[in-house]
Parts: structure tokens; sequence; C-alpha cells
């Protein structure tokens, strides 16, 4: 079962997928889709004016491709990851704890301090792919904070579910849930 849908002016077909028994999403992945990957980092660069934010930082791994041709195509010098794990070159890495439908159980993003201190005092755009709980956004926001940043924004290619009616996030596109059918949830 697949799910047709339209963003950033091109047409795709996102397999539907099994979250729970009661829960299947459409799963939109950038990764391998250069031309997907260009046209959405094009569009969300055109959501948020570059002189509203100092940097961009997402959650690794899906939006790396994202947030890297965003960099690209605005002539931005740095970007930030928050990583899955810490790594041996982080200096005395900080961490919050993240809730994702799409990750198994508590996971945690790290920052390097170089990196953290980079943030402080700046006002970061958060990027992400598709927003649904909003648990990875949150742990984003708790992360900037931590390294005493401000939040500037909040942008996704799509918001799913419930996150389609919040007000503090823009993206491109709406995405439906799904039945085991694969019919919408109403």
């Amino acid at each position: 079962m697949t799910y047709s849908m339209e963003v950033a002016g091109l047409k795709r077909e996102l397999p539907i997928c099994k979250v729970t028994d009661e829960l299947y999403i459409g799963a939109f992945i950038c990764f391998g889709d250069a031309e997907l990957t260009v046209a959405c980092a094009r569009e969300l660069l055109n959501l948020v004016p570059v002189e509203d934010y100092d940097y961009l930082l997402t959650a690794e791994a899906k939006s790396i491709p994202l947030i890297h041709e965003m960099a690209r195509q605005s002539g931005a010098a740095k970007y930030f990851i928050a990583r899955k794990g810490p790594k041996a070159y982080m200096p005395d890495p900080i961490h919050v704890e993240d809730q994702s439908i799409t990750t198994a159980g508590t996971q945690r993003l790290y920052l390097g301090r170089d990196d953290a201190g980079l943030i402080c005092g700046k006002r970061i755009l958060l990027i992400d792919d598709v927003i649904s709980t909003g648990g990875s956004l949150k742990a984003m926001e708790s992360l900037v904070e931590l390294a005493g940043g401000t939040v500037a924004g909040r942008i996704a290619v799509l918001a799913e579910g419930e996150a389609q009616e919040r007000k503090d996030i823009k993206f491109l596109a709406p995405l439906p849930l799904f039945n085991a059918d694969g019919t919408v949830k109403g």
C-alpha cells in the first residue's frame, strides 16, 4: 500500500508502514532522492526569512541531507546535527532525552560542548522532515535551551496527524495517519 502525495511541487508514493496494530504512517524519506531533497530545502527556506535565525539544527538522521541542502542553498557556512549517541570527537557532550513514534524506546540527542558554545546566545531554526508527536522537536528545543540558545522557529517538510493543527510550526504539506487497510484515519 502507498499514499500518493505532492510536496514541493513533486509527486511521490509513500509506503504505508505499521507502527502499531492501530496506527500506520506514510513513510516520507528524502534519503537517496536528490530531486526531492533539493526541492524541499528550497521551499523550506521560503518559510522563514534568513535574517530571522543564526543557525540551522536538526536531529540525526533522516533530515541530514535536507539540512545540508538548506545550508548550501542559503550560503550558511555552519549547521548543527543533534546526534543520537556521543562521539569520540565531541568534547564533553551535553544531551537530552527524546521519544519518537518511529524509534522504539527512549533515545538521547547529543551535542558537543564546542557546538553548544556556538549555539549559546544565538537564534536557532529547528528543521525536521516530519513532525508527528513532536517528541524529536521537543528534544531539539531542550538541547538548544541547554546550550543557551533561543529557538527562532520550527519547520518541517510534513506535519503528520495532530501536528497539522500546531500553530508553532510551519510545514510544506500535511500527512494523514492511516488505518491497517490503508484508509486515512478519521
